[in-house]
């Protein structure tokens, strides 16, 4: 074992859920053994229930500025892109904000043909990437293995994972 990549999925949000799959699934198609440790609200990744409502956080979130989904655009959303690039901060905390940015966020993945998360993970399952559950977080948060996806690996803790990552001869880590 030459190479493996350790990521770290350590968030819980629409726009955090993808990059850890599809750095791992890439990197698994590549030939690199890849493994995602899930922990904190990156357990919402793969958890049966709340993988299906991650949602976007425009508060707090200074990349959030987000151009209207194809399907919407218009002169009126043209006019209000050319004043506001995205919502403004302060728009977030007007309720509902949360989810018209989460529609609108999975409007614009499904319209440009983006893998949704329980397409991705099962790409990572057939990619042989393993996807491991923090067992420390799971005790924390009172999640039970069953309230996970099928597929998984066994949950671990810190050490187990690193030591899994130091195994290789070239470990490459990346925490999302």
């Amino acid at each position: 074992m030459a190479e493996r990549l350790a990521i770290i999925a350590t968030k819980g949000t629409l726009d955090m859920a993808y990059p850890p799959l599809i750095l791992a699934s890439t990197a698994a198609s590549l030939g690199v053994e890849t493994a995602i440790f899930f922990t904190f609200y990156g357990l919402n990744i793969i958890h049966k229930q709340k993988m299906n409502q991650l949602k976007i956080a425009p508060i707090g979130n200074p990349a959030m500025p987000m151009a209207f989904p194809p399907s919407m655009q218009n002169s009126i959303t043209n006019a209000i892109s050319s004043i506001f690039p995205g919502p403004p901060q302060i728009m977030g905390i007007i309720p509902g904000m949360t989810d018209l940015m989460t529609y609108m966020m999975k409007k614009t993945i499904k319209e440009h043909g983006v893998a949704d998360i329980p397409e991705l993970l099962e790409a990572c399952k057939e990619a042989d990437v393993k996807l491991i559950p923090c067992q420390m977080t799971m005790e924390l948060f009172g999640y039970k293995y069953e309230d996970l996806i099928d597929g998984l690996e066994p949950p671990a803790g810190a050490a187990t994972f690193f030591n899994y990552v130091l195994e290789a001869e070239k470990p490459m880590i990346i925490f999302v």
